[in-house]
């Protein structure tokens, strides 16, 4: 083994760490939000992700945003593009994180908050979406994809798509009255926390937690 190889190999150990951590905390996220606000709150789920911000989990869900945004800010791929939708994510994280979303009786100023906050979380969901579905699937031309890389792009197309899915379906329900039956089953926090578990998910694999190539000896 070369003098160069031996930190260039870690170098790729840390980089795949870094989208495992960025895939853990998506996974984790809605779970902790969820058991986090039962202890320290009560029981009850909220409308949205968004509104745990209102709750006693509103560090940790900052947090975890700004957390991932740090990951992301450190995204590289094959090409420029890969580094600017990383940066473009990263903000759209942040912007998330940092223009709640509006809490119950709103005032006007709470308000123009709260739509800057759709805007953002709606530009960082369609983010991570052209991730699994475009950047993800990207493969080295001067190499043969292995079967395990085809697996692969096989999940991130099945995220990037139900993220996409979850999208629409989240702009349809909130359509509905606040007072229909769908409304009060919490349809948008449990569509939210399903586009976050598969961004998690696409981002775990990348990091080749799982379905990773087999190792030639």
């Amino acid at each position: 083994m070369s003098i160069l190889s031996k930190p260039n190999h870690s170098l790729v150990l840390s980089y795949l760490g870094l989208r495992r951590a960025i895939g853990i905390i998506g996974m984790s996220l809605p779970f902790v939000l969820v058991f986090g606000k039962m202890l320290f709150d009560g029981p009850g789920i909220e409308s949205s992700i968004s509104s745990y911000y209102h709750t006693a989990m509103r560090d940790v869900f900052v947090g975890s945003l700004c957390a991932i945004a740090v990951f992301l800010l450190s995204y590289w791929g094959y090409d420029r593009i890969d580094s600017i939708t990383g940066k473009l994510a990263a903000l759209w994280a942040v912007g998330t994180a940092f223009f709640p979303a509006s809490p119950l009786n709103p005032s006007p100023e709470q308000i123009l908050i709260g739509k800057f906050h759709s805007i953002f979380a709606l530009s960082f969901f369609l983010t991570l979406a052209f991730f699994a579905l475009v950047l993800f699937r990207k493969t080295n031309p001067e190499q043969t994809p292995t079967s395990r890389k085809l697996t692969r792009n096989s999940i991130y197309v099945v995220c990037g798509i139900g993220i996409l899915v979850c999208i629409v379906l989240i702009m349809m329900v909130e359509l509905l009255p606040v007072s229909s039956s769908i409304s009060r089953l919490s349809p948008v926090f449990w569509l939210e926390a399903l586009a976050i578990i598969l961004f998690g998910i696409s981002w775990f694999v990348k990091g080749k937690a799982i379905v990773k190539d087999e190792v030639k000896v």
